[in-house]
């Protein structure tokens, strides 16, 4: 791999060619072009081949890419040729939809651990998984080994979860609560608004209306 600064564009776009390759492989392609991926995915076959020059030389020239071995190389690039132990933190409406997205297995997540601290929830199971007090948090975390942190909590109390995970040596987090966290700098967080992304879709159909 090249010694470079891979653009976060770039590392999304080869998620969403990962998923796409996937599809045609259960369909039975063996072979396919940078202008069929891109066509497939709805970007330019020129930012499809800058994409993976990132990361190699893929596939034959005027033959294309074997969809298998390309799959493959893309799966190791983003880290998913291994199972990653994640914990979810809040056990509402939000962390219980979570612990049900079948998607987490299928790309190698597994939830090894619901935390809340309501008694009511404690001791349940949610898709399975058991739902555990805050205090154990530490103590799952390093029977499982687990990787990430996902925080489901109502904002007012997210910067004080997000401290917890940090003690307890959690080095990546997903944050869907509405507010800025902060964490040290070798800690890995990406945050998830979903009134922000609503904000960009009423934002670009009103720029389409003006254009009208």
């Amino acid at each position: 791999m090249k010694s470079l600064k891979i653009p976060e564009a770039t590392i999304i776009r080869l998620s969403v060619y990962s998923r796409y390759l996937s599809e045609v492989d259960r369909k039975g392609v063996v072979t396919i072009s940078s202008n069929e991926i891109a066509e497939g995915v709805g970007v330019s076959s020129a930012q499809v081949r800058k994409d993976l020059a990132y990361f190699g030389e893929f596939g034959t020239r005027g033959v294309g890419y074997n969809v298998k071995d390309l799959h493959r190389h893309i799966i190791k690039i983003l880290g998913l040729n291994y199972e990653w132990p994640v914990i979810i933190v809040g056990a509402g409406n939000l962390g219980t939809a979570l612990s049900m997205y079948g998607g987490f297995r299928q790309r190698g997540f597994k939830i090894v651990g619901i935390f809340d601290n309501d008694p009511s929830k404690i001791g349940y199971k949610l898709n399975g998984v058991e739902v555990f007090p805050m205090g154990r948090i530490p103590e799952v975390v390093e029977a499982e080994d687990a990787q990430i942190g996902i925080i489901a909590v109502p904002a007012d109390v997210a910067q004080e979860v997000a401290n917890t995970l940090v003690q307890a040596n959690l080095k990546a987090i997903l944050n869907f609560a509405p507010r800025v966290l902060t964490v040290p700098k070798d800690v890995e967080l990406r945050n998830v608004d979903l009134s922000v992304n609503l904000e960009i879709l009423t934002f670009n159909l009103g720029m389409k209306k003006t254009k009208e």
